[in-house]
């Protein structure tokens, strides 16, 4: 719901409020406490569960389906032997669930700078629900934050900009070819929507994964640069080294692992991106 500039925020907020009850639900896999890398400050990350790409090097594979799953784990048993237990992925929560959690770190929250941020999988995959839940954030004065791919409806990133106070934006490939080789979807929404969300006044942290071989060839490094240069608002650049933590997860899940003969990147590789990046003049971290 879109609300007139006449009104004051206290007033917008009351309207959104009454259209979004603490009864809507939506699907997540995990509420992650104590999170340090989403962020500032100490933070409750909820991961939404469903995400519209199919990123070649996803460390979640588990977030990609919308629905609950059930997956098979081998699990350490006292005695030393293991056992095949199933376990489900993914559980449908209301708004007041989630924030019955969230809620039990404002102290921490507080201390700290910190807050709270939405990630996945994809939570503007599920735009009612993520509403809400900004919507009473906002209420309770609570940090905001999306760990964003992008990809969304340009309307579902204007009903959310208001109740955001960051956005953790991910940018991979500039090559609208290349981006839906290995994605599964075009960029252009995604490029789109960056410029939005910027022209909204909102800060933003751009997260770039160094992918061996895909996203950190010179050609996609120079077009990026040639992207951002211009464009305000943009604090800071994650760079996000490719690992192999997830591969496991392809093989409960019965998924290929298009990245199983791919190695991490090397440290002297990813400090020369570093300085590339470093060019723009914008604050340049590793990992995040």
């Amino acid at each position: 719901m879109e609300c007139g500039p006449i009104l004051s925020k206290f007033h917008s907020i009351q309207l959104v409020s009454k259209a979004m009850p603490r009864e809507i639900s939506g699907i997540i896999f995990d509420i992650k406490k104590f999170a340090i890398h989403d962020g500032p400050g100490i933070r409750t990350t909820v991961f939404f569960k469903g995400c519209p790409m199919q990123c070649w090097w996803c460390h979640n594979p588990e977030s990609r389906d919308k629905n609950p799953q059930t997956v098979i784990r081998r699990v350490k048993q006292p005695g030393g032997d293991f056992l095949d237990e199933p376990t489900r992925i993914g559980y449908r929560a209301t708004v007041s669930d989630v924030m019955r959690e969230i809620k039990k770190d404002i102290v921490f929250y507080d201390e700290s700078g910190g807050g709270v941020t939405f990630s996945g999988g994809e939570s503007l995959n599920q735009p009612r629900f993520l509403t809400a839940l900004l919507t009473i954030c906002r209420q309770e004065g609570l940090h905001t934050a999306i760990d964003t791919c992008g990809y969304a409806e340009p309307e579902t990133l204007k009903d959310i900009i208001p109740y955001t106070d960051l956005f953790l934006f991910d940018l991979k490939l500039m090559d609208d070819v290349e981006h839906i080789h290995y994605t599964g979807v075009s960029n252009e929404p995604v490029l789109t929507n960056l410029r939005l969300i910027i022209e909204a006044g909102k800060t933003v942290h751009l997260r770039f994964p160094i992918i061996p071989g895909i996203t950190d060839a010179e050609s996609n490094l120079q077009a990026m640069l040639q992207f951002i240069a211009p464009l305000p608002g943009i604090r800071q650049i994650d760079l996000l080294p490719y690992h192999k933590i997830g591969q496991h997860k392809y093989r409960q899940l019965a998924m290929e692992d298009k990245m199983k003969t791919i190695e991490p990147p090397s440290k002297k590789h990813i400090h020369q991106i570093k300085k590339w990046f470093e060019q723009t003049a914008i604050t340049v971290s590793i990992g995040g």
